[in-house]
């Protein structure tokens, strides 16, 4: 079924929101906000229908041409064909509207709190990483990709323009090497990761195999040839259960870990562990996330889900103590290395699980929480209005599961302060929100 719609508004997702004729609610891939477009509609569910531009009878004076050839195709970055000042609006939009939606607030004050989003400096280009699945071509040969939109295929591109130029070529060089490499043996690598930092020009290339032998000189040589690399290394897990489980990190060649600076703090990160993707826009979060705690030089302060370090440091340089808590032990491994290295006496690196350890770092006087796409349990909420923080500086990369957090901090004893989107990932629907709350009673 075909139709002729007026494209509203964006989805927090890759799809642009319109109504069809009989009001029904229809999402639409390909869709810029002001587009007047035939749509052919691909889907009828209960509550909406999902469609996609198939021509366009006005364009919208938000659309603009994607830069990537993959962007139609590529699942990597949906927004490829809209403005960057639309971008970032939607993004705010989404943010605000999470808080009336899940919140249930009053959309005068969301409109208040929600500050506008932090645009990033670059918008194409800016990726320190990329990392890609693998699969065997129909041909039987070895292939690397992102996915193909809204399916398990490998998409086979040669260059990612949304990475930094030292990288944007890795495609089709990581590819090619390991095609060779492979032959009809297969080597057991089933994701392929690459970073690369412009300020330390550090690159690695890292192999995610299940454990069991492995051709590592071979490997070495081949892929030191294809892309220059300070780090080559293979990240060896096992199979079992639901989950992969990490074995260990062997290194192939060079350092063994990349290296990383934010705000002239050194990094050196291993490859499992996790670090942001735009390393401009990771500073304008510590920058909000600190300021926003107004830190005493005595203050006892918290890092809930800390990673490697990122805010961590820049805390343990404004305060007395900081408890960092991360449950990942690749992380929490680069974070005590971190420590001893840069003698940073006054933090506590803990290996655990964070609502686990939350009821035993005592009273706080500030926190940071940071934690994955699903958001704090609810136990996390009990245990800080238990610890008394001042201030709680939340960073999210979910508004959805961020609006649900604020209603439980706010019904904890915590009033939300502010909000702000800060751009992290231009050309995707995707945000992280720094938010700052305080302590009323």
């Amino acid at each position: 079924m075909r139709e002729e719609i007026i494209i509203e508004r964006l989805s927090y997702g890759d799809a642009a929101v319109g109504k069809c004729a009989d009001g029904k609610t229809i999402l639409v891939d390909g869709g810029c906000p002001g587009d007047i477009a035939v749509i052919e509609v691909t889907a009828d569910k209960k509550g909406y229908r999902e469609g996609c531009v198939v021509d366009l009878t006005t364009a919208s004076p938000d659309r603009v041409a994607p830069v990537c050839p993959y962007a139609a195709e590529c699942g990597g970055c949906g927004w490829q064909h809209i403005s960057y000042e639309r971008q970032l609006a939607a993004k705010r939009d989404n943010v605000v509207s999470q808080l009336v939606r899940t919140a249930h607030m009053d959309v005068a004050r969301a409109e208040a709190l929600v500050e506008q989003t932090v645009p990033s400096k670059r918008t194409m280009g800016y990726r320190n990483k990329l990392e890609f699945g693998c699969a065997r071509d129909e041909r039987g040969g070895f292939s690397t990709g992102p996915y193909r939109k809204h399916t398990n295929e490998i998409l086979r591109i040669d260059r990612c323009p949304l990475a930094h130029k030292a990288i944007e070529g890795a495609p089709k060089a990581i590819r090619g090497a390991l095609r060779y490499l492979s032959g009809s043996n297969d080597l057991g690598v089933y994701r392929v990761g690459v970073r690369h930092s412009a300020r330390t020009a550090s690159t690695e290339i890292a192999l995610w195999t299940n454990t069991g032998a492995f051709p590592r000189t071979a490997v070495a040589k081949t892929l030191s040839q294809a892309l220059k690399a300070t780090s080559i290394v293979r990240v060896m897990t096992s199979d079992r259960g639901k989950a992969r489980k990490l074995k260990g990190v062997e290194v192939l060649a060079g350092k063994g870990y990349w290296t990383e600076t934010v705000d002239d703090r050194a990094f050196k990160v291993s490859a499992p562990s996790f670090f942001q993707v735009n390393t401009a826009q990771a500073e304008r979060l510590v920058d909000l996330a600190v300021e926003g705690l107004q830190l005493d030089d005595d203050a006892v302060v918290a890092d809930l889900y800390c990673g490697v370090g990122t805010f961590t440091l820049p805390l343990a340089e404004r305060c007395d103590t900081v408890f960092a808590v991360e449950s990942y032990g690749s992380s929490v491994r680069d974070l005590r290395r971190l420590c001893e290295e840069g003698g940073y006496d006054n933090i506590e690196p803990i290996g655990g699980d964070a609502a686990r350890e939350l009821p035993e770092l005592g009273s706080l006087d500030a926190l940071v929480v940071d934690p994955p796409r699903a958001g704090l349990a609810p136990e996390i909420v009990t245990g800080i209005a238990e610890a008394g923080p001042e201030r709680v500086a939340y960073v999210s990369c979910d508004p959805a599961t961020w609006a649900r957090d604020t209603a439980r901090l706010e019904q904890a004893g915590y009033e939300l302060q502010r909000a702000t989107p800060v751009d992290m990932f231009p050309q995707t629907y995707h945000t992280e929100t720094v938010s700052i709350f305080r302590r009323i009673g």
